[in-house]
Formats: structure tokens, sequence, C-alpha cells
């Protein structure tokens, strides 16, 4: 288990590496903004970053699409909770320390992923069926054309991917626990994972563990992949959404600010006798 600790730990410093390096990049470039105070109203900004980060209240003007939205986007959020587990497994070597902490919440609490894998795993399907077989007009306009087009498919397909790993994983470390299979924790049965056992039953316990760890190493690394492909794909704004709507600005809609400079020359123009604005008052 040595190696896999030290392959583990080497493959969380590179994602880890190139993964802080993009946000460096990306926050270089918000910073060559403008300055601006957007702090006032705290309660109101909480409340606004609730509803439309957390809440994604703009998807629901199309209500079925925004069902399935919604299933992924809660989905691999909560889901990627128990990648904390995963980690932790592979600094210390250990395999599901969180059973020997959580007890008999353990199985709940995983099996509630797995729901949610299911739901992600869904609403994919959903999405890719519109996108390819259905072939939506809103799909294929000009500006959704090459690179929209491949991001958005890419993203679907990745999430399918790592949802996949994640319940082989578990179905294959159910089998293993009836084996007793060494370093395998006894844990009850999970959700969906126990539903699936049958397609696992009868493979010997050395092809089960490889299933189990191309399902972990997949999943863990297919989560690291998926952070630094995110800082190039359209899709960092489900991250941005919530200190973009934090720092929204709370005016009506098409206010611009005046230039004060061009606001002088607009004046000058309108008013040639008039004197410049920085001009001292005669004494």
């Amino acid at each position: 288990m040595l190696i896999q600790q030290i392959a583990f730990i080497v493959a969380a410093a590179v994602a880890g590496f190139f993964f802080v390096k993009r946000i460096g990049f990306i926050r270089r470039n918000i910073l060559l903004g403008k300055k601006e105070d957007l702090t006032d109203e705290p309660a109101k900004r909480w409340k606004h970053m609730a509803l439309f980060a957390l809440g994604q209240k703009k998807m629901f003007k199309r209500i079925v699409p925004a069902i399935f939205h919604f299933m992924i986007y809660v989905g691999f959020i909560i889901i990627n909770l128990e990648v904390l587990e995963i980690v932790l497994d592979g600094i210390t070597g250990q395999h599901r320390l969180f059973a020997g902490l959580m007890g008999g919440a353990y199985a709940p609490f995983i099996s509630a992923f797995e729901i949610l894998a299911v739901l992600v795993i869904l609403a994919c399907v959903v999405f890719l069926l519109r996108r390819w077989v259905m072939r939506l007009k809103r799909f294929f306009g000009r500006e959704m054309t090459q690179w929209p087009q491949t991001d958005a498919t890419l993203i679907l397909v990745i999430e399918v991917v790592l949802m996949v790993f994640f319940l082989s994983m578990n179905t294959a470390d159910l089998q293993l626990q009836e084996m007793g299979a060494d370093h395998y924790t006894q844990t009850d049965t999970f959700l969906v994972s126990g539903a699936l056992m049958p397609m696992f039953e009868g493979l010997s316990q050395s092809t089960l563990i490889a299933i189990e760890r191309i399902g972990w190493w997949g999943h863990i690394l297919g989560i690291f992949a998926f952070a630094i492909y995110i800082t190039y794909s359209k899709h960092l704004h489900i991250f941005l959404a919530f200190p973009n709507n934090y720092y929204t600005r709370f005016r009506q809609k098409g206010t611009i600010d005046n230039m004060e400079s061009i606001a002088n020359e607009v004046k000058l123009m309108l008013d040639p006798s008039a004197p410049p604005p920085d001009t001292p008052p005669d004494e």
C-alpha cells in the first residue's frame, strides 16, 4: 500500500500545482478590472447568492431542462464531499476511513451519494440525447459550434464516467467485503451498489480488487483532471457564480456609470463658453 500512497500523493501534488497555477492566472485577469466596493447590504447579498448561485433560480424559466440541470449541479457538488474520504484514504493508506468514525450512519451517507450519482447519470444522458439525438436547434446555433459544443459534450461524458467509476468501486467493494478480503472494511450495504452486486457475482477476488482499484483511481484521478479542465471550460461559471452573485450591483438594469472626463467633454461641446472643469475660480 505504501507504493499506492506515494503514487497518490505525487498525483495530488501535480494536480494541485496545475490547478493553483490556473487559479492564479484567472485571479490576475480578474484583478485587471477596475476596483469597486460592492460590500454593502451583506444580508441582501447572501440571499441573492443563495437564490441564484446555489438555488439556480434563473434556470427554472424552462422547467424540464432546469430540473435535470439542477440534478447534475446538486449531485456533482454534493457527491464530491466523499472525495474528502478518498483523499484521506489515499494519504493515510487506509480504506473507508469514515466508516469507523460514522458507524451506522456511514451506509446511509454513502447511499445518499449513490442516489445522487444515479441522478447525475440520468440527467447527463438526457442532455446528451437532447443534444445529439433530438438535436435541439438552440444547441446548433452559430455561437454553439466547435469549442462550445465540444466542451458541453465533454463535460457531460466526463460526469457520466466519474459516476460509473464511483458506483463500480462501491459494488466491487461490497463483494470483497462479503468474501472477507483483507483491507476492505466491513460496512452495511449501500443502496444502489447493493442492487448492482449480482452483476459482479462469480468474479474472482483478484478481479474484484482490480475493478475496485480501477474505480477508485479512475474516480479520484478523473476529479483531479476535471478540476484542471474546468478552469479552461465555460462551466467554470458553476463555481464563479457564487462570488459573481454575491458582488452583483443592486441597481436598475441598463444603468451606465458616466466617465467624468467624457461627461466634461460633452459639456464643453454643448457650451463652449463654459470654463474647463479644472479651472480654478476667479479671485
